[in-house]
């Protein structure tokens, strides 16, 4: 994997209901899209739709995860998300602690090829214990 696709990132998203950005952050932890989402207080948004400007209540998602897997993450959250045209909106980050690079980067990580690395590498562990 090139530098850039395990670069580290923050993507922003928002969600209408405490109950949809929790089952936001569920589904991209669960598929090893996210190593972590962080669900905010509730907030208030001020934004324009439709040529008019809205007042509402959102919740704020923080993922932590890489470069490699924003196109899956984001195809992902559209599928699920109540919105036309939801914020999904990455930040790259410029400096992090290697430990915590490492814990990114071993939780979250780029479909198919990679995540079977990933299951591959774990299963002898997984076999030894059960024995």
């Amino acid at each position: 994997m090139s530098d850039m696709q395990s670069a580290a990132i923050v993507v922003l998203m928002t969600a209408g209901s405490r109950e949809e950005a929790s089952r936001l952050a569920e589904m991209l932890v669960g598929a090893h899209l996210a190593a972590c989402v962080q669900i905010l207080p509730e907030m208030e948004s001020v934004y324009r739709w439709k040529g008019a400007v809205h007042r509402e209540p959102e919740i704020l998602l923080l993922a932590k995860t890489t470069a490699a897997c924003f196109d899956e993450l984001e195809r992902e959250v559209r599928a699920l998300h109540t919105y036309d045209k939801p914020e999904i909106v990455a930040v790259p980050v410029t400096h992090v602690s290697i430990p915590y690079f490492e814990w990114i980067t071993s939780n979250a990580f780029p479909p198919l090829v990679s995540r079977q690395a990933h299951e591959g590498a774990a299963a002898p562990a997984a076999e030894e214990e059960g024995q």
